[in-house]
């Protein structure tokens, strides 16, 4: 058996002497603990030395991409072709599977060939004579070194970098354009404080202080280059009726070099601007034509590259940016966001407030095969991106339209309301429903009354309070009947429990009759006592 051994110097070749030793995994390092015994089991059988450090970087990028170098290639023909019958023991399966392939060379890789390898590595200095153990350093640290600005330099990770760092420069010069303006108005203000008011843009206002300095010249001065014409009149008028305090020729020439920091300022961010543009369309056009340059660039510097964003999910990207209000609404159990960095797209932007949700979540979902497709595709045309959009553009229309859209004419005319009309009803209150007591008995009750007087004779005599007392207990006893007569149920189920309220409603009955006999025996007996008195007198 032959191994393939790459060192930073050059190609290894190395004939097993001992194959039986491989078999016992755990215990070969045993025999490798010293360089005789080293020698025991392995012998080089020949080094292929590189020429310089730009031959080891191909060969060792070669070896990382797993493809076979040329110089690999020349060695393994030169050596180990004359034993085609031997097997070739490597470190690397799929670079394995390529020599097959194209040398027709049996090659192994199993545990007991790694752990070979890990015990030559151990012994390489006795292993591969010729070579000085210092100036073997000096060759791995140099092929480190180009090793990895090989990699910086043609990452897919690391083309990106630009928009990243165009971006941040772009945001950090807003933000001292800002303060340098608010510097210019502030400090300008206390000696013309009224052109504020007249030039609302921040650039035209710089430029025209820069221009005019002290406002005794402005009559003087032509500004028809940087303000319209009734802006130019109101400035002119302004200046003589101004209220502002006087300043020294010092004082304008410093608000003037600040004034010429700003247009510079301004003119460099509208340059890095076009700058992140070309950028943007050149590495990722898709994306930029469904989110805008700057959301795009946004997007990719929040997720550190565009590999690293094609990573993200779509519901991921769309609240990219808002993490903070996430995890709040989560630790709050309340309702989380739904956009981030994507709501200053324009499409968001354009809808009404009730459909962001909607259209941001369907532009997220786009965005998100459009980074993909910019970051892993090999075409670099935005027709994926300017498809999407015309879609979502599509599905914006129909939302907005409140989904007016019929399949006939009659659904239009049946989905048309009818106007409001306000109809207010005036209702009385009814004082009837509060009594409880039911109002039949007492119109029976009253009846009954009315007739027994008209029967009556009239006496001019006067009844006892006894009898009066009497008759209001017959009253409320006849009252308390009748009422329990109504409130019986009309319906039962079973004929005894009929049968047992005819009798209760009967014994009432008996009763009143009864009383009124009693009554009227009574009545009589008075009237015949008063008659015999009479007749006595």
């Amino acid at each position: 058996m032959l191994v393939l051994f790459e060192t930073a110097a050059g190609y290894a070749i190395f004939k097993v002497l001992n194959e039986s030793k491989l078999q016992q995994v755990d215990c070969l390092y045993k025999e490798f603990e010293t360089p005789e015994k080293a020698n025991k089991i392995v012998k080089l059988k020949h080094f292929e030395k590189f020429q310089d450090t730009t031959e080891a970087l191909a060969a060792a990028t070669a070896l990382v991409e797993g493809k076979l170098g040329k110089s690999l290639k020349k060695v393994l023909k030169k050596v180990v072709a004359k034993e085609a019958h031997e097997q070739l023991a490597i470190s690397d399966a799929k670079l394995g599977g390529v020599i097959k392939e194209k040398l027709d060379l049996s090659c192994v890789h199993s545990p007991a060939v790694a752990e070979l390898m890990r015990c030559i590595r151990g012994q390489m200095e006795s292993l591969i004579t010729g070579l000085p153990p210092r100036e073997m350093s000096a060759m791995s640290l140099g092929l480190a070194h180009s090793l990895s600005r090989y990699k910086l330099k043609f990452s897919p990770d690391k083309v990106d970098t630009m928009i990243v760092q165009a971006i941040s420069l772009l945001d950090d010069l807003d933000k001292e354009l800002n303060n340098y303006i608010m510097r210019c108005r502030e400090w300008y203000g206390w000696h013309f404080p009224e052109l504020g008011k007249v030039i609302t843009d921040n650039l035209a206002y710089c430029k025209s202080v820069r221009k005019i300095g002290d406002r005794t010249n402005v009559a003087g001065s032509d500004l028809s280059d940087i303000l319209p014409e009734e802006i130019e009149v109101e400035v002119k008028l302004a200046a003589e009726i101004s209220m502002g305090t006087e300043v020294s020729e010092e004082d304008i020439g410093n608000i003037r070099h600040l004034c010429d920091q700003v247009v510079e300022i301004s003119e460099y961010r509208a340059q890095l601007y076009d700058y992140l543009k070309n950028r943007m369309m050149a590495i990722a056009p898709n994306l930029t034509v469904m989110v805008g340059e700057l959301v795009g660039a946004r997007l990719i510097s929040h997720a550190g590259s565009l590999l690293n964003l094609a990573k993200h999910p779509a519901s991921t990207v769309q609240i990219l940016g808002a993490e903070k209000a996430l995890f709040r609404a989560l630790k709050t159990r309340k309702d989380t966001p739904k956009y981030g960095l994507i709501y200053h797209a324009s499409l968001v932007g354009q809808t009404t407030a009730k459909n962001k949700g909607k259209i941001s979540r369907m532009l997220a979902a786009k965005a998100a095969l459009a980074i993909r497709y910019d970051a892993l595709g090999e075409d670099t045309n935005a027709e994926m991106g300017a498809e999407n959009r015309a879609k979502l553009e599509a599905r914006l229309r129909q939302l907005e339209d409140k989904g007016i859209r019929r399949i006939s004419g009659t659904g239009k005319a049946m989905a048309k309301a009818d106007k409001y009309q306000h109809k207010s009803e005036v209702r009385i209150y009814d004082p009837s429903g509060d009594s409880t007591i039911p109002s039949t008995s007492k119109k029976r009750k009253f009846e009954e009354v009315e007739e027994e007087d008209a029967t009556e004779p009239t006496t001019p005599a006067v009844k006892p309070k006894k009898a009066k007392q009497e008759l209001a207990i017959e009253e409320e006893e006849q009252a308390e009947t009748s009422a329990a007569a109504e409130e019986t149920p009309k319906k039962k189920k079973k004929k005894k429990k009929d049968k047992k309220a005819e009798e209760k409603m009967e014994e009432p009955k008996e009763e009143e009759v009864v009383a009124v006999t009693e009554t009227t025996e009574k009545k009589k007996k008075k009237k015949k006592k008063v008659k015999e008195e009479q007749e006595e007198d």
